[in-house]
């Protein structure tokens, strides 16, 4: 399992990124316009995370990434589960967050800053790679998308 290391420790750091945006920026008082915003923003945004998803499911991402680190490739099992699971998390929270409840704030957050990170690392990936790496036609519609819905998530502070 030391193939999913470098995974862990990169999500690990998203989710206490989220966990601090989500507390900043948690507000019980978010209008029903802006939380139906941030619920748009969500939606669209995990779909273009799907589609990054198939990309690098197409491409070997499980492989490549932890050959980056001298480790041989994630399970594909896992890779594919831990994708899905989050997609389907992003699909309840695209209704639950109209409650302004703190916990699809912080599923959303995740995605949003998940999604910028991989707009900068997989043409940084590409570059280390010396070519094509998984998941790089993608980065940049994804990486677009997490900074639009962090600016939905913003507005939702008062």
């Amino acid at each position: 399992m030391s193939s999913l290391l470098p995974s862990a420790i990169a999500l690990s750091l998203l989710a206490v990124a989220a966990v601090l945006a989500t507390v900043r920026n948690q507000s019980a008082a978010a209008d029903s316009v802006a939380l139906r915003g941030a619920a748009h923003a969500l939606a669209v945004t995990a779909g273009v995370q799907a589609v990054h998803f198939t990309e690098e499911l197409a491409t070997g991402f499980h492989e490549q990434f932890p050959a980056l680190f001298g480790l041989p490739a994630m399970p594909l099992g896992v890779f594919v589960g831990f994708n899905l699971a989050w997609l389907g998390i992003w699909s309840v929270s695209v209704a639950w967050i109209r409650t302004g409840h703190p916990v699809p704030l912080f599923t959303a957050w995740f995605l949003a800053i998940a999604g910028c990170v991989n707009g900068i690392a997989h043409p940084l990936l590409a570059l280390v790679a010396g070519g094509y790496f998984p998941g790089l036609f993608t980065s940049p519609f994804i990486g677009l998308a997490g900074l639009w819905l962090a600016r939905r998530l913003s507005r939702l502070a008062v």
